[in-house]
Formats: structure tokens, C-alpha cells, sequence
């Protein structure tokens, strides 16, 4: 387990504005800051050259997200770099293409998370990646006629996608003169693939060969809905759909962090402690649903690990209903603060919350006894799905799954927000990069998060009555100016839950895009399950802990 103080103790090098500069040299063809990062435009076919240079010379090892979009006079491609040991240092790199030829080359081979993102860029906006080594589609059908992000799509135009023709589905690539191949369909509709989700899995007797996860059958334009509504009021009630099981005030918190940042709006700290105790809160609610559901894949204990989980997830998700009126679709957090402060009578909500911590160490100890210490459980998670840290983080891996592989990153102590700095609490980290190192993080997890709510009610329970400022005063309409923009994170249950936003001077956003943990953690899976049993497949995937509601968007 590593500290806040281990981490102060090796400072990561600062690299200046200067010095991206000189890097970069004349292949920036100009600038375009963003407000929380240095932004350089540069040509397309110089991406794979300045990306190896940040990553190598700079240290930025972090492709945190992939921004496309079209404009009336260019396409354009964003690419948010961020450094594992220390998120605030960014660089945006912009690469704009000619609207009549939207080619760009492909950041695959620098950084593998750019596969799936670049993907998704061809997919809903339509700029092509040169030399990317699996140009499909990712969410939509490739039967699909246009690209809903382009401004010519017709949304009226009528879709026809036909069943795949009766061809052999097992590629020449994928069959060798010495073994039997099969392949195998599953999901989308498994209660394995936690949601619909389709892996095509190719098997030699039990061993995975190949892994192909098929996603996009729970894409719901979120990013399109969002960028309807307006900043102030009308945007809100979506994050709690996107990760829609138990982390709410999470997403909440990412969409609040981009916009108050974008509009400067600083919020008062006592809503900063009740921020952070919710969001501690559905921290725990969703490690418990992860752990209950783990155990549930890993061997099949329904009447034990799960119904424990599910029952300890349920005392969580009673606190939470009491503070914000729902269950699940919280809709607490407001730009500027909360929507209210603690409910009346205050004291009886607190003793409740308290109740629910002092029980809490004797719940994970039957946690320990009955599944960490269980024969079964250890032959099956003990590695298995390896994930080294070097490969982790290029797929973009961030939260429990990156922690798990020993990668000491958590935005919550490395790019404060919230009252986190104030508080007492350590990141977990375990280096076995296995099934069983992910479980342990989760686990461990649930105790820190329960000292930040102890030392979120001991500063609620002594705050002076008349400096309880649950919001700050934000203007009615919110218009950023135009063309700000900003990519900002939070720690969700996860991992790294970011929003990009670029303001067109309305009060809607003129692009937002979700930066989604899941969708990077799934991206890794054939590297978890490739060699393995078909049981381990399984496990690996339940270690990640995927909600397809927030990886498809």
C-alpha cells in the first residue's frame, strides 16, 4: 500500500511550455492552449513522431482521452496526454485535417488505447486513420451508411443492417496444421459479460487463442444529449446513467469539476465535505456490487458472497437515498455545490452513516474468510489475468484495475479536488497484476473510502450552523467563451472519469465528450485472457469490473 507522503518523497520531472516547444519544434504548426493544458497543432502525418517524442522525452506515457470533431472548415483530432505520475502536467495535441479529406495517421502504434478511440472517431465522426490496424466500426453496425457526429448526416435516412452472411468466422490467421480451432460466441446476453456485451472468442481445445469484444449495443448518445442541454441546469441528470449501477455522485463530480473549472466557479468548502463523503459513499456501493458479481462469476456463489454483497450495498445505497431522495439516478450534485444539506434530523443521519462504518471491519473480515482466503477463489484469480504495469498503461488502464498491476495513480491524491487533500487516507496498490490483485484493491478500497466518510462526519458534525453553504452563487445562464476548452478527471469506482469540453459561446456545449474508465479497461481484456482457460477469460473480465452503460456512452 503506498501513501500520499511516498509519493511527495519522488516528484515527477516538470517539463515547461519551453521545453514542449523545443521538443515538438517546427512540426507545431501553431498554438491552441486549452485551459488546463498547452495545446500544439502540428500536420497528420507527423502524429506518430510527436506522440513517441512527449511520450519518451517528456513523459507523457497517459493518452487519456481522444477528442474528434468537425468543424465548418476542418476535421479535427485531439489527443490529451497526461503523465502516470502526475496527471496535472497535460499537453493537447491537435491535429486538424481538409474537410474533403479527413485522413490522419493512427497514434496505434505509440499508444494501444488509441485503437479503440480512433475507432470510435471513424465511427461516429468519420476521420479516417492512416495505418490503423483495425479500421471498423466500434459502436455502430458496419452495415452503417454515415457518421451521426458528421454535420451532412441525415437522421432521417433510413438504416438497413443485414445478418452477416454464412461465412467462417475464424480468419486464416487464427487456425495452424497442428490444432483444432472453435469459435464461440459469448454473450451479448450472458450474465458473465455484465451486460450486453459480445466477445467473439476463439478457442484451441480450452485455451483462448483470440478475444474480439464487441461492444455498442448499449450506446445511447450521451455525448449528443449532453451537448443539447444547457450548463446549468439541464446536464446534470445524465452522469448517473453512464456507470448507472452505484456511482452517481461520481459522475456527477466529473461533469461538475469540467464546467466549474470552465466557468470559474469555485464552490464553497462545506459542499466540498459533503461531495466527498457522497462520493465515498458510492465508492463503496460500487465496490461491493463488484465484489458480490466477481464472486458470482468466479464460482458461482449466489447464497453466500453475492446476497452478503448485495446486502452490504444496500445499507450504502439507504444512506445515499436519505441524503439525495433517490436510489440510484441521484441528480444531487448542482454546478456551484449541492442540492441541500444533510436531512433533518441531522444527528440521526449521522449515527445512521456511523452505524453503517463501526460494522463495516467485521464485514470485510467475513469478506477475507469466506472468499479471499477460499481454496477455490485462489486457483482461480492467482495468475491469472496478468496485466503487467508497462501494458496497462497502454491501454490508458486507470482505477483498481491499474493499481492492481502496482501503478500508484489516483486522482484524488496526484490532481486534488474536493476536500481530499485535507483529509488522512491512503492509495492502494498490489503488484501481483493478477484477478486476485483487483479483488484485493477493491477490498482494501472499501476502508479507505470509510475513513474519508469518518473524517467527512466529524467536520459536518462540528461545522458552525451559519457558515453551511451548500452552493455557490452561480449565474442563471452560463456561456463560456467561445472556443475554451478543457478536458478535466475525477477518481471514479473505476478509475479515471474524464469530460472534454469546448464551449461555442452558447449556453450549451459545442462538443462534450466522456472520457470512460470502462471503455479503456476493456480494451486490455485480450491481453488478460489470451493464453488462458475459458473460465479465466471469464474472470478477467469480471475483474474489471465493466458497467457497458459507461463504456458505451
Amino acid at each position: 500500500m503506498s501513501t500520499g507522503l511516498e509519493r511527495e518523497q519522488r516528484p515527477p520531472i516538470e517539463v515547461s511550455e519551453d521545453d514542449l516547444e523545443a521538443i515538438i519544434g517546427d512540426r507545431a504548426l501553431a498554438r491552441d492552449d486549452h485551459l488546463n493544458a498547452p495545446g500544439f497543432v502540428i500536420r497528420p502525418d507527423d502524429v506518430q513522431e510527436v506522440l513517441t517524442d512527449l511520450r519518451d522525452e517528456a513523459g507523457f506515457d497517459h493518452l487519456a482521452n481522444l477528442t474528434a470533431q468537425e468543424y465548418s472548415d476542418r476535421y479535427e483530432s485531439i489527443y490529451h496526454l497526461r503523465k502516470y505520475a502526475d496527471p496535472t502536467q497535460g499537453v493537447s495535441v491537435v491535429v486538424p485535417t481538409t474537410t474533403d479529406e479527413p485522413v490522419s495517421q493512427t497514434a496505434e502504434p505509440v499508444f494501444r488505447t488509441a485503437d479503440w478511440h480512433e475507432r470510435e472517431a471513424f465511427d461516429l465522426v468519420g476521420i479516417d486513420y492512416e495505418g490503423h490496424p483495425d479500421p471498423r466500426r466500434i459502436l455502430l453496425p458496419e452495415t452503417w451508411q454515415g457518421h451521426p457526429l458528421s454535420r451532412d448526416y441525415d437522421q432521417e435516412k433510413p438504416q438497413i443492417v443485414t445478418l452477416t452472411e454464412h461465412a467462417n468466422p475464424i480468419r486464416p490467421d487464427h487456425r495452424d496444421d497442428e490444432s483444432d480451432t472453435m469459435f464461440l460466441n459469448i454473450g451479448p446476453h450472458h450474465p458473465a459479460t455484465h451486460g450486453v456485451l459480445h466477445i467473439e472468442t476463439v478457442l484451441d481445445g480450452e485455451t483462448v487463442v483470440d478475444v474480439d469484444p464487441d461492444i455498442g449495443y448499449l450506446h445511447r448518445c450521451e455525448e449528443q444529449m449532453c451537448q443539447q442541454g444547457t450548463y446549468r441546469h439541464q446536464i446534470m441528470p445524465y452522469p448517473d446513467r453512464w456507470d448507472y449501477v452505484s456511482a452517481g455522485l461520481l459522475n456527477e463530480w466529473a461533469y461538475a469539476r469540467t464546467a466549474e473549472d470552465l466557468a470559474d466557479i469555485e464552490v464553497p468548502d462545506y459542499a466540498q465535505v459533503i461531495r466527498t463523503m457522497g462520493a465515498e459513499l458510492c465508492r463503496i456501493a460500487s465496490h461491493m456490487l463488484a465484489l458480490a458479481t466477481f464472486a458470482l462469476d468466479v464460482y458461482g456463489d449466489f447464497t453466500a458472497i453475492f446476497q452478503y454483497g448485495m446486502r452490504d450495498r444496500e445499507v450504502v445505497q439507504d444512506i445515499l437515498e436519505d441524503l439525495t431522495g433517490q436510489r440510484l439516478m441521484f441528480n444531487y450534485f448542482r454546478l456551484g455545490g449541492v442540492a441541500w444539506d444533510l436531512p433533518e434530523p441531522r444527528a440521526e443521519f449521522i449515527e445512521k452513516t456511523r452505524d453503517f462504518l463501526d460494522g463495516l471491519p467485521a464485514k470485510v473480515d467475513e469478506y477475507h474468510n469466506l472468499l479471499t482466503s477460499n481454496e477455490i477463489f485462489q486457483i482461480r484469480t492467482h495468475d491469472t489475468g496478468i496485466l503487467e504495469p508497462d501494458v496497462a498503461k497502454q491501454y490508458g488502464c486507470t482505477g483498481p484495475v491499474a493499481r492492481g498491476s502496482g501503478i500508484d495513480y489516483d486522482l484524488r491524491r496526484d490532481d486534488p479536488y474536493g476536500y481530499y487533500d485535507n483529509l488522512e487516507w491512503d492509495v492502494v496498490t498490489e503488484d501481483g497484476c493478477d484477478n486476485y490483485s483487483r479483488v484485493l484493491v477493491r477490498m482494501q478500497e472499501v476502508e479507505e473510502s470509510a475513513k474519508i466518510i469518518e473524517q467527512c462526519l466529524d467536520l459536518l458534525e462540528d461545522w458552525p450552523e451559519d457558515e453551511r453553504e451548500v452552493q455557490a452563487n452561480v449565474p442563471r445562464t452560463l456561456k463560456p467563451d467561445a472556443d475554451s476548452e478543457i478536458y478535466r478527471a475525477v477518481e471514479g469506482a473505476k478509475g479515471e472519469l474524464g469530460i472534454y469540453i469546448r464551449s461555442d459561446g452558447t449556453d450549451k456545449p459545442g462538443r462534450f465528450k466522456i472520457r470512460s474508465p470502462c471503455f479503456h479497461n476493456l480494451a486490455a481484456l485480450p491481453e488478460l485472457s489470451e493464453g488462458e482457460y475459458v473460465p479465466d477469460l471469464i474472470a478477467s473480465l469480471g475483474s474489471l469490473d465493466i458497467v457497458l452503460g459507461e463504456v458505451d456512452r
